[in-house]
Formats: structure tokens, sequence, C-alpha cells
């Protein structure tokens, strides 16, 4: 990836549809989610998953980050050749993926991986001691009842907690994800679901070390649960991943406004349903995502907010359907019958998305936006 090559387009000139992501935005939400896990007293290790690029994983340890957390063997694989060197593989473990866990290891990565069942747990050590490999295991907690992971009161954590140890593996410690807070949206509830959080994962670890077992690392996480916060006692390490960009759906958590969204869509309109009061632009759900988070929360934005190309907010115009390459640009009340002469053929504008991973993920790559207006290309892993 070569990280300094000048896209010579501008914002007037980029083809469209295109991956937008404003630097001073992206910075600013990066320094503040840094600030508050320093306040807390723990590591902060971002889950990279929402960008799957380098160069904004580089800004992330430039403010102080320690290690990343990847959702696929192809992130650290790739993360790894960029220098990133402490990964968390924070899915649960299959077996058939073990060989290529080992081979990053052996190569000098240091790779920690996840499971939260004994018939795995099972797995991972009886191929650990045939290749000589001492493997790290976090335990997965459940904590919200959100996806997947082992209560903290279960007897099925100290049974995959003696599998592991007993079978020679490092058991590293717990880890869970409060995915359940993305469906809150009052500082309150979320406070508390925060709380749950880290009381759930501690008392597991806790757990374990009266058994005898060792639980170095108390991993918790989620952007919501992270920003709100009150105290982390117990947890040694906090794991966040789309606060960098944030979204339509964090907005509607409450834990950042519109101006904190850094990743836009830039399209262009290429015609008209004037009587409908349609604009039609290239950004369809290829590039936005089908993904509709919005549409279960307080305010529902279609398939995306409007802004105008330097990024404000056209208040009441949304993506208010989508098809492949179509997208459709209506006003939230009555039709806009002057909307051909409000947003004119060729017309550039920027859509903010529901979910920055989902949109995210569809582009090759992003155009980094500095606030004098020129762009870099910031190349973007694909794939599994």
């Amino acid at each position: 990836m070569n990280n300094d090559s000048l896209n010579l387009a501008t914002l007037a000139t980029l083809d469209t549809p295109a991956a937008i992501v404003e630097r001073s935005r992206m910075q600013h939400n990066i320094a503040r989610m840094q600030q508050r896990m320093n306040t807390l007293g723990v590591r902060f290790r971002p889950h990279v998953k929402t960008t799957k690029c380098a160069d904004v994983a580089r800004a992330q340890r430039d403010a102080g980050a320690q290690g990343i957390t990847v959702s696929t063997l192809k992130e650290a694989e790739q993360f790894f050749a960029d220098g990133f060197t402490d990964i968390l593989y924070a899915v649960g473990m299959a077996p058939h993926r073990l060989p290529h866990a080992l081979e990053l290891r052996r190569r000098g990565c240091a790779l920690v991986i996840l499971t939260d069942g004994v018939a795995s747990a099972r797995a991972i050590a009886e191929f650990g001691r045939a290749q000589g490999e001492v493997f790290e295991v976090l335990i997965e907690v459940d904590t919200d009842g959100h996806r997947s992971g082992i209560r903290p009161e279960e007897d099925t954590l100290l049974d995959v907690a003696r599998v592991l140890h007993e079978g020679g593996m490092r058991l590293a410690g717990v880890m869970t994800h409060a995915g359940s807070s993305y469906d809150f949206d009052t500082p309150e509830a979320l406070r508390a679901m925060a709380e749950q959080e880290r009381a759930g994962c501690v008392r597991a670890a806790q757990r374990l070390r009266d058994a005898g077992l060792p639980c170095p690392v108390v991993s918790v996480g989620s952007t919501p649960t992270a920003l709100m916060a009150e105290r982390l006692d117990g947890v040694t390490e906090v794991r966040a991943g789309v606060y960098v960009f944030f979204d339509l759906v964090m907005r509607n958590v409450g834990v950042c406004s519109e101006d904190d969204i850094a990743l836009s869509v830039l399209t262009t309109v290429i015609g008209h349903q004037a009587e409908k009061g349609w604009a039609i632009v290239d950004a369809g759900w290829m590039a936005m995502s089908r993904d509709r988070g919005t549409q279960k929360q307080k305010r529902d934005f279609g398939y995306g907010q409007v802004c105008d190309v330097e990024g404000t907010p056209l208040g009441g115009y949304v993506l208010s359907a989508a098809n492949q390459e179509h997208g459709i640009l209506s006003h939230e009340g009555a039709p806009d019958t002057g909307i051909a002469a409000r947003f004119p053929l060729g017309t550039r504008l920027r859509i903010l998305p529901n979910h920055a991973c989902a949109t995210g993920a569809q582009f090759p790559e992003y155009h980094a936006l500095s606030e004098d207006g020129s762009l870099v290309r910031w190349g973007r892993f694909h794939g599994w």
C-alpha cells in the first residue's frame, strides 16, 4: 500500500460513488476515546474491523492504542504485514483455522485467539500439543445475552478454562462485548449496560482465579459502553471500533452527533422524478450497503443522511430508498416538487451512513480529506 500516494482529484472531480474520510473528525474521535481510556486507567485495543485500514490503525496507535482487535484471520495477516504484532482475533476459533493461526504465531505475530465452548477448547489444546505450540486463548463471556459467550456463573466457564490450562495452552483471560448497548439511547441506560458488562466480565475472571486458574486479561468493550462507563475497576483492556468513524446508528444511540461522523459517501445527482419529489443519485445499496440500522431507532434515516458536498447535513433530506446502483433522495415531509432546481443534474452531495462498518466494506479504498481540501488515497482490506 502506498500511504503517501496523492489522489489528484478533488471532491468536485473525484469519480463517484466514493468513500470519504474527514481526517479532522477522525482524529478528534480517536483522541476522545484514547483520552477517556487514559482517564479510566485501562489499556485500549481498538477493533479495526470497522476501517480495515492500516493508515487509520496507525493513527490509533500513534494516539496511544496498544494492540488491535480483528474479526478475520485475513485482517490479522494483513495488519501483521503492516507492522502490527499484538493482535486479538475476537471471533470464536473454528478448528479449520488453527493452522493459519499457528502459521501467524510461528512468524512472530503475538496472536491471541478466542473460544466459548468445551469442544472448541479441546480442538485448540489437541492441535496445539500436536504442533508443539502454546496458544494464548481468551474465553468469551456473555454479559448481555447478545450473541455468543458463556454466562459468568455457568459451570462451562470453568470446564473450558480447565481444558485449556490442563491441556498446556496459556489461559490468557476473559473477554466480553456488550453488543446490546446498541439497543439503548439514554445516558442512564448506557451507563447501566457499561456497568453490567464490566461487572459480569470481572465476575467471570474472579471465578477463574478462585478456582486456581490464571486470568491476567479482563477485556470488555463496545463503542457505547466504552464512552459511557463511569468506572472500569478490575478491567485490564477495552475494545471499541466504530467510534473512529461513528455513524447514524451511534448518533441515535446518543454517543455522537452528526458533526462527529467522519465517513461519508460522495455521490452525484444523475436524474430526477420531479413529480414524485425524487432526485436520483449514483449511490445505491452497493455503495451505502443494505444496512437499515436506524429503521428501528428513534430516528429513521433511510439509507443515509444527505449532506452538501462540504459535509453539512441538509435537514429533512435522506436517501429514502436504494436499488443496486441508484439511490432515491427525497424530503421526509411533503414531496419536494422543486427538487430538480434544488439539486440540479451533476450536483455533488455526501451521504452519512447508517453503519460505518457496512458502508466502508463496499469500497476498496478511502479518500482521506484534509481541511485544506486535499485528498489522499488509503487502501482498505477486503475479504476473509
